[in-house]
Formats: C-alpha cells, sequence, structure tokens
C-alpha cells in the first residue's frame, strides 16, 4: 500500500499505459481520478478500480480548468500523472500534415503546459506534489518516419527537468518514464501496419524481445509516485527492455 492515502490523478486512463497505472496505484491504496477524452473508457476503467472517471480534452484550455476546478473542490492532489498521449502516422517528415502535427503538439505538449497551470499553484500551496510525465524512447533514440513525434517526445523529457529544477525548492518532484512501445491503441500506429513481419522487426529492436506492457508502466509509475522515491526528481527512466542502450 505504497501510495495509501494518496489521491492521484491519470490522464488517458481509459486505455493502454494509463490504464494499467490507475490499476495499480488502486492497487497501492491510491484514490484515482481516471480521465480520458472518451466517458465510457474513462468510466469503465474508474469502475474496475474503485475511482473516479472524468471525461476531459487535456489539449483544451478550458476543459483542463474544469476539471481542475471539479476536482479541487473535492480534496487535495497529491499525484499528477501526464499519460496521454498520440502519434502520427510513419511518414516521411515533410508529409506529415500540419494539421497531424498540431494535434500531436497539442495532446503530448501543451497538454503538460495546461496542466501545469492548473495543479502547480495547488501544489506550491501545499509545498508538497508528484508529477511524472510520460515521454517515450522515442525522445531518447528516435525512429525514422516519426519525426514529430520523436520530437515531441523529446520536448517531454526536457520539459521535465526543467520543471524538476524549477519545482524543488517547493517540495514538488517531477519525473518522467520512457516507454518502448507496447500493446496499447496506439501501437497499430507506430508500426504503420499490425503484421507478424513488422511485430518482429520492432522485437528485434528491444533486447528483453517484448513490448512495455500496462503492467511494467504501473509498477515504474508507482515507484517514481510513492514517497519511496522522495530523493528521485528530474530524472526520465527508461522502461524499455533494452531499447536505448
Amino acid at each position: 500500500m505504497r501510495l495509501h492515502g494518496k489521491t492521484a490523478l491519470i490522464t488517458g486512463a481509459g486505455s493502454g499505459f494509463g490504464a494499467g497505472i490507475a490499476q495499480k496505484f488502486a492497487a497501492e491504496g491510491a484514490h484515482v481520478y481516471v480521465v480520458d477524452i472518451n466517458a465510457d473508457a474513462a468510466q469503465t476503467v474508474a469502475n474496475e478500480v474503485g475511482g473516479e472517471a472524468i471525461t476531459a480534452d487535456i489539449s483544451d484550455a478550458r476543459s483542463v480548468s474544469n476539471m481542475a476546478e471539479t476536482l479541487l473542490a473535492t480534496g487535495p492532489l497529491d499525484i499528477l500523472v501526464n499519460n496521454a498521449g498520440i502519434t502520427h502516422l510513419p511518414t516521411p517528415m515533410e508529409d506529415v500534415s500540419e494539421d497531424d502535427f498540431d494535434r500531436v503538439f497539442r495532446v503530448n505538449m501543451k497538454s503538460i503546459y495546461l496542466t501545469a497551470q492548473a495543479f502547480v499553484p495547488h501544489f506550491k500551496t501545499r509545498q508538497s506534489g508528484a508529477i511524472l510525465n510520460i515521454a517515450s524512447t522515442a525522445g531518447v533514440s528516435p525512429r525514422p518516419n516519426l519525426n514529430w513525434y520523436n520530437a515531441s517526445k523529446g520536448w517531454v523529457i526536457t520539459a521535465t527537468k526543467a520543471m524538476a529544477v524549477e519545482l524543488a525548492p517547493q517540495g514538488i518532484r517531477v519525473n518522467a518514464l520512457n516507454p518502448v512501445a507496447g500493446e496499447t491503441p496506439l501501437l497499430a500506429s507506430f508500426m504503420g501496419a499490425d503484421t507478424p513481419e513488422v511485430r518482429a522487426k520492432f522485437l528485434s529492436t528491444i533486447p528483453l524481445g517484448r513490448f512495455s506492457t500496462p503492467e511494467d508502466m504501473g509498477n515504474a509509475a508507482c515507484f517514481m509516485c510513492s514517497d519511496e522515491a522522495s530523493m528521485v526528481t528530474g530524472v526520465a527512466m527508461e522502461v524499455d527492455g533494452g531499447r536505448c542502450i
């Protein structure tokens, strides 16, 4: 029960890594707010973990502000996990549409800015808090034809370190996780096509020979957001089976 008595908000928690993090946090005693743009998905996971569902578009300022107002009216927040993410299909960089670029920017980058605006003042008042940003191995070791997705995750890693330095004097820790591709709704988009041949090619680049799982991410996130990691901040930890070695 490493998160007993803690309240956590997890974005993009209606599926994939976010759902895995929500399940682990709840198992470790946290009260979990499951945030997703898909209301049904958020409610399903919330029901599974005994948490509460919030439907929100975390790339929209008003939606994030309303989400924060709703949550903080019920009590304090201890943990913020910025997990929601999106990618563009594997495409030469110059052929990615402006709409796809803007979508990646809004969901992967702007959302972290918006949740910081919404919750950092609260954490500062309490002089405590843990923020975890889900980045990617793509921000460390980019794959061809995912250029703007790679760049957005590199931004997340840099933002994490910058946030950690600025917020440390207020007792707020900020870390990131870098998963490799996993069994999530984005997997087919990363690969371009989900075939045995393409999967084998991807897996050949991962020394441990498998994708990241929601359970892997939940376990790592639980440590990073627990008091066991009270001296850990500004870290972007690979959860990638050796992909970035």
